[in-house]
């Protein structure tokens, strides 16, 4: 054991620097597999606690203030229901914030769907003007308890006595009003309820929601919301997060355990010598195996404590998403496993890739047997038996050793053929090479060219290709012909160390196709579905024309598009979906299409991803839906992106829906403004010209939520690097050892050190060049499939996808090559410039 650890050590103190380079990869792919796993934690469980702890409804109804809700307690499958409640919609403001929101009257608090109050008291009978606001609406209207909210066109003022979670679809501006809990003497006028139902089996949603719909009416439903889409939205962005993170983190896992087997076969090749004295001194093939593999499992070992010891002390002070998803993920009952196992997979998993490396150098003998000149295929070239062959006598051919052998057990040389063998090196029988038996699979192969008309396969001796000897007779630079001979030359080899290569740089391109999609996001929404910046409501104190020369009156006002938004019942009955209607036949709204054609007829629409899915049609089909008791048949001629709502939107012209209701009125605009112009400058002076009238938001854009993305991906780029620099170096050793056995031959023939070292070089940029070839072609076609698959699974749906620009391609390869190209020029022009005593050592 201690001659062991003696070897260790100075092995160690040999390979410093590609120690602390593993062990740097193990901490960066430690720390993001447990950042995906607080992320994956921190989408899900704040929801599901906060539905526990409320005793939550699974489906929430919006009826009419005639339907007879008391039937759906009788339903099967409901255990208890929750109101009705009294509803409705107001627009409140705090602070110079306003925000849509549904009042919602409430006596006592409720058993079921019962919030629990994070800040202030529930509602108190003393206080009548009291409410309670959902938290995330508070965070919008910086509302604290003790504020006092004013309703706009009244003289009513609201007080926040508390603040609340809730399990129901969060508040979104502009598109989800927030929910207000109020006493029912705060809803003097209500214009709709509200019930919530909780299930015996959740799984029976839809049944329960078509079972409702059937006894109330499709007339008295007014929107239905189920837990389903509550937890979706929940989750949202930091699901997304949580699955880049543990895509990126198991592929470096996989990339750095690549690294390490090739790392260890690179050393095993290069100290066969170095094995062979240690088994001549008495270690045992496990004793060389247990070397490798507890070296690298302590290297292992090291970065994975460190990463969970950092995650740990450090992971809840990062700022931003990850920061709370940590300090909420270490709250959790699952921690503390998750801590453990997560570093100790990752540690056994680089122990396997290990094992398997390391298990080689067991097998070294004692006396490594020199490798057949066929079997070499890096020498510059073959020799010719006819030339070799001559009428020089036995007795005169000197006697060879094997490599490893010393000179006081020379191996026999017999000077005379015996009667079993061949002739001896004077007949010319001997000249001529004895023809190996041919593998059945090589004469099938030999059968098919000789069918298929194909030139037969070149030989693997080691001698320069037809091109390369045209090369040289062009006048090519020797270095390069000889550099791309030998980096191609011994093709398992060069195929396995190109593939090594090439796993963390496609990484890395898949990488930069998410930062590139998300800079499209901010950078041109106009082509991931939001060709709009402001989205407006005005009340009836301003009718149609008068809103819409307000809007058009702001000089930033490119065009404002009437239009009307409306919950509508798909067939079956089972959920609602968003119907609109915006733009007219004059003016029609710019959707972005990805498939399909624009709505221009009387009666067409293009839908989203998530409508599609959810109906189970396709553009060309025709749909049914209900919007309160009137039905509404609209034929699918395009599919848009849809980042609203999951995709479960459906879109026609406002002049299709005013052609069942000639009274429609439209009750927002959406603004499309100059390029270049500030939406949130816009939105203030619209307000003010509004005088109170218009409620103006600005649309919100997926990507605001994925700015911890950003960090998240340059930080894996860093770790990829990194990993892709341990192969780099591991191919660099390997090329520079393997051509000391060439070194002699290569002065010989009068190439100087420069042209050496230049041979290594080019050898080593091949071989960076052919990999980041190879990460193009499959990261890039494997980037689009990733993220419109993420897209098609979110409801947006494919076709956002965009790749790096290719200078930036351009750059990544020129980056690698030459970044390979001077990591080769130091160690190779150091092994050029040895002396002949130390190349001879070498070569032995």
């Amino acid at each position: 054991m201690r001659a062991t650890l003696r070897w260790a050590h100075s092995d160690l103190r040999t390979h410093r620097g590609e120690a602390l380079f593993l062990v740097l990869a193990t901490a960066g792919i430690v720390a993001s597999l447990l950042l995906a796993t607080a992320l994956f934690g921190y989408a899900t469980n704040p929801w599901q606690r906060v539905f526990t702890q409320s005793h939550g409804a699974h489906v929430w109804l919006h009826t009419d203030t005639a339907a007879d809700t008391g039937k759906l307690a009788e339903l099967d499958g409901v255990d208890s229901v929750a109101g009705p409640y009294p509803t409705a919609a107001a627009t409140v403001a705090s602070r110079g914030s306003r925000a849509a929101v549904e009042l919602r009257g409430t006596q006592e608090r409720p058993s079921v769907g019962r919030p629990p109050v994070v800040s202030g008291h529930w509602l108190d009978p003393a206080t009548p003007n009291g409410v309670v606001l959902e938290s995330r609406l508070a965070r919008a209207l910086l509302a604290e308890p003790g504020d006092t909210l004013t309703v706009p066109g009244t003289a009513r003022e609201l007080t926040v006595v508390g603040l609340a979670d809730s399990a129901e679809p969060r508040y979104r501006p502009g598109e989800q009003p927030g929910l207000v809990w109020a006493l029912p003497s705060a809803v003097p006028d209500p214009g709709g309820q509200v019930i919530g139902l909780r299930l015996t089996d959740p799984g029976d949603t839809s049944y329960v929601v078509q079972r409702a719909v059937t006894v109330l009416g499709a007339g008295a439903i007014g929107e239905v919301s189920t837990w389903q889409q509550a937890r979706a939205e929940a989750q949202g962005d930091n699901r997304l997060l949580g699955q880049v993170l543990g895509l990126f983190g198991l592929g470096a896992l996989v990339a750095a355990g690549l690294a390490v087997h090739g790392a260890i076969g690179t050393r095993i090749r290069g100290h066969l010598r170095d094995l062979s004295v240690l088994k001549a001194i008495g270690f045992t093939p496990g004793q060389v195996v247990r070397v490798f593999l507890l070296q690298h499992l302590a290297y292992a070992l090291l970065g994975a404590v460190a990463a969970a010891a950092l995650a740990e002390a450090l992971g809840s002070r990062i700022p931003g998403r990850l920061g709370d998803a940590v300090g909420v993920w270490q709250g959790l009952p699952g921690h503390t496993v998750a801590l453990f196992v997560i570093p100790v997979g990752a540690v056994l998993f680089i122990g396997a890739t290990t094992g398997l490396a390391a298990w080689r150098a067991g097998r070294v003998p004692p006396v490594p047997v020199q490798r057949p000149a066929a079997a070499l295929g890096g020498r510059l070239t073959g020799a010719n038996p006819s030339r070799a062959c001559g009428p020089v006598p036995a007795a005169a051919e000197p006697v060879r050793q094997p490599t490893g052998t010393t000179s006081q057990d020379p191996e026999p040389h017999p000077t005379a053929a015996a009667p079993d063998r061949q002739p001896t090196a004077t007949t010319p029988q001997a000249c001529r090479p004895q023809p190996a038996a041919t593998p059945p699979g090589k004469r099938l192969a030999k059968a098919l060219r000789r069918v298929l008309g194909l030139r037969p396969a070149a030989p693997r001796t080691g001698q320069l290709s037809d091109l390369a000897r045209r090369a040289l007779g062009a006048r090519v630079p020797p270095a390069l012909v000889l550099g791309w001979h030998k980096a191609f030359t011994r093709r398992p080899r060069s195929l396995a160390t190109v593939a090594r290569l090439t796993l963390p740089l496609l990484l890395i391109v898949v990488a930069m196709s998410a930062w590139t999609t998300i800079d499209r996001f901010h950078s041109a929404p106009e082509q991931i579905g939001l060709p709009t910046a402001l989205s407006v409501r005005a009340d009836a104190g301003l009718n149609e024309r008068q809103t819409r020369a307000l809007l058009e009156r702001d000089p930033e006002v490119a065009a404002a598009y009437p239009g009307v938004e409306t919950a509508a019942l798909v067939p079956g009955q089972t959920a609602t979906i968003a119907l609109r209607g915006l733009g007219t036949a004059q003016a029609p709204y710019p959707y972005t299409l990805a498939e399909g054609r624009p709505a221009r007829g009387a009666d067409e629409a293009v839908a989203g991803q998530g409508l599609l899915d959810l109906l189970d049609v396709r553009v060309g089909d025709w749909v049914r839906m209900t919007v309160g008791d009137q039905p509404q048949i609209l034929h699918i001629v395009g599919r848009s992106i849809e980042p609203e709502n999951a995709g479960r939107v459906i879109s026609t012209s406002l002049d299709s829906l005013r052609a069942n209701d000639p009274g429609l009125r439209p009750t927002l605009y959406e603004l499309r403004l100059d390029p270049g112009a500030d939406p949130r400058e816009v939105a203030d002076r619209l307000a003010t010209a509004g005088r109170g009238h218009l409620d103006v938001h600005t649309v919100t854009n997926p990507a605001d939520g994925l700015s911890p993305l950003r960090a998240v991906v340059a930080g894996l780029i860093a770790v990829l690097a990194l990993i892709g620099l341990i192969e780099l170096l591991t191919a660099i050793g390997g090329t520079v050892r393997e051509s000391e056995r060439d070194l002699l031959a290569l002065k010989a023939i009068g190439l100087s050190p420069r042209q050496i070292t230049g041979i290594t070089v080019t050898a080593t940029g091949c071989s960076a060049l052919a990999a980041v070839l190879a990460a193009t072609a499959l990261g890039l076609p494997l980037a689009h499939w990733l993220i419109d698959a993420q897209g098609r699974s979110s409801g947006i749906g494919a076709g956002i996808a965009q790749g790096p620009s290719a200078p930036l391609m351009l750059l990544l390869g020129a980056a690698a090559v030459l970044c390979a190209a001077a990591l080769a020029a130091v160690p190779a022009a150091r092994a050029a410039r040895r002396r002949l005593a130390d190349t001879l050592s070498a070569v032995a």
